[in-house]
């Protein structure tokens, strides 16, 4: 029986320590009989040779549970095939923001899909203080998403204008590609629907003075205008995104006005959250009382009663187009050109808006 055992064992060993040594080209090469340069050519995408080889070769390779050597792959492409993410959110959510989540998910999905990983980036290792320009030379980072911080940042900005391939997201700069949400059209929406339901009295919460309020401002004077629909100053007012406290303030002060609002937009459904709870403590009732809408269409907009009506945001396609975006200048740094691709959304009608 002890012999047994331990010849069980040695055997396993054997076992892991062929597992452990990494399947190589010429491996691929001898199990297919051919050339480690035929190998190399059908793994690395080359037309010259048959489809057959091709398949032969990659299934094979698939077998072996062969893995490029990052190293050497490096070395020759001088492409690390490792991507920066620049997240800074002020309310101190990080991946708990729903919004930003799924569009870093995306994005690393589709990173990973291309042959990428991703690196989060900041300005701290190890206690140290460097820039973001610098972390991401440390990391080796083929280049960089930016996404939710204050585009006007000076570590920020130095990064956009350095060497490192770019792409912002909801913010348009010169010369990088940007990958934004149809902000303008997402007020104007639902100016357009609130107006349809026949509102006249809409106020407007917004966020934090970014180039993501510019442009939903822009869309909400927008709707209004093009409604006939006269808007008093008291009506639009400053809160913070993602911040159900500065939003259950402001829904306060407008409730309070000697003509309050008929209708009430938040900066987005998590907020709302603040504005829901207020109108609650104030005894009004939505809709009854006071109609409401969110923005970004998050899960949360879903199960709340009554059902929020809200502007979607497609975090999904924003963070898919942005690693393909990014992926393109890396890989074509000659011939990839600037571009600011908008990614449009589309208005969810829920229960919270009432016909007047």
């Amino acid at each position: 029986m002890y012999y047994k055992t331990t010849k069980t064992y040695s055997g396993r060993s054997k076992n892991r320590e062929r597992r452990k040594r990494m399947v190589t080209i010429k491996d691929i090469s001898k199990r297919c009989n051919v050339s480690p340069a035929t190998v190399s050519k059908a793994l690395n995408g080359y037309e010259d040779i048959s489809k057959e080889t091709i398949e032969l070769v990659k299934r094979t390779a698939q077998e072996m549970h062969y893995m490029p050597n990052a190293a050497a792959r490096q070395l020759k492409t001088n492409i690390s095939h490792n991507i920066g993410v620049l997240f800074v959110d002020d309310t101190m959510c990080g991946l708990t923001h729903e919004y930003f989540s799924a569009i870093l998910n995306s994005t690393k999905e589709e990173a990973e899909r291309l042959g990428y990983d991703i690196t989060f980036i900041s300005q701290n290792i190890g206690g140290e203080k460097i820039s973001f320009a610098e972390h991401c030379r440390y990391r080796k980072c083929d280049g960089v998403v930016i996404a939710s911080v204050d585009f006007y940042n000076p570590g920020v900005v130095e990064l956009m204008r350095s060497d490192i391939p770019t792409v912002t997201i909801d913010f348009a700069a010169d010369n990088l590609n940007c990958v934004m949400s149809d902000n303008v059209d997402g007020t104007y929406s639902l100016v357009n629907y609130l107006a349809g339901k026949g509102h006249r009295k809409i106020a407007f919460i917004h966020g934090e003075h970014t180039s993501v309020t510019e442009k939903r401002m822009l869309g909400f004077y927008r709707g209004c205008e093009q409604n006939g629909i006269e808007v008093p100053e008291e009506y639009v007012i400053k809160a913070v995104y993602h911040d159900p406290k500065s939003s259950a303030k402001a829904t306060e002060y407008l409730m309070q006005l000697d003509d309050p609002p008929t209708a009430i937009m938040y900066p987005d459904d998590f907020s709302y959250i603040g504005g829901m709870n207020q109108l609650e403590r104030m005894g009004l009732s939505i809709p009854d009382d006071v109609s409401v809408t969110g923005y970004d269409g998050i899960t949360l907009s879903e199960v709340l009663r009554p059902k929020l009506t809200t502007y979607y945001q497609d975090a999904k396609a924003i963070g898919r187009e942005s690693a393909r975006r990014l992926v393109d200048v890396i890989e074509n740094p000659k011939t990839s050109i600037p571009e600011k691709i908008m990614v449009t959304g589309r208005l969810i009608e829920g229960k919270s808006v009432k016909q007047i």
